[in-house]
């Protein structure tokens, strides 16, 4: 049973320093912070909305702070796309929402209270339009994780390191909720046009 133990914590730890690689640190130049996630190695970033300012800058995994570029934003959905003057950056390997099951384990990856890349493991609890809930009317995944200050822009991936999720806001205690990645995908298509494509 240990030796069980102490291999799921090596994959699961291989597994988290993979995906920090593919996280930045989101200066919103109100004092505030979050996260986003490297869509194209050519210094393109999904993120929360509500995680930008007029002026952000964003910290990669190698400490660069770089002024960013509001390329596009749908509040609505609490998504924004971000530029950066860089090229090949390690960009997240995408999966999709809509595999995921209640029950599977996932993975999100932020900086709650400015701690860099932190993880917090908990399972799915649902996946599409789920009523009753904050974001009514978007497609979400709910997952059993407390989100925190910080994690907001941040990444949910499955057991393969594979993104599904934007983290974006705590519904109650335990309840976490991520903008799907296939929302992502359509918000990143209709927004950036061919570029947006080159991910999905």
């Amino acid at each position: 049973m240990a030796a069980i133990a102490s291999a799921l914590d090596r994959e699961v730890e291989e597994l988290t320093e993979r995906v920090r690689r593919s996280l930045v640190r989101i200066q919103n130049g109100h004092g505030g912070a979050g996260a986003g996630a490297i869509w194209h190695p050519d210094g393109l970033i999904l993120t929360n909305a509500h995680v930008i300012g007029r002026r952000s800058r964003v910290v990669v995994a190698d400490g660069v702070e770089r002024e960013a570029k509001v390329l596009a934003v749908d509040t609505k959905r609490d998504l924004a796309a971000l530029s950066v003057e860089a090229s090949g950056l390690p960009a997240i390997e995408l999966g999709s929402s809509r595999s995921l099951r209640p029950g599977e384990w996932v993975i999100a990856v932020g900086h709650p209270w400015g701690l860099e890349g932190a993880a917090t493991a908990g399972v799915v609890i649902g996946v599409g339009d789920l009523p009753g809930l904050p974001a009514e009317g978007r497609e979400m995944v709910a997952v059993s994780l407390h989100l925190r200050p910080g994690d907001s822009g941040g990444v949910l991936v499955n057991s393969e390191g594979k993104l599904v999720g934007i983290n974006t806001m705590m519904a109650g205690p335990d309840l976490g909720l991520a903008v799907s990645v296939d929302e992502a995908k359509r918000f990143a298509r209709r927004a950036l046009g061919s570029r947006g494509k080159e991910a999905d």
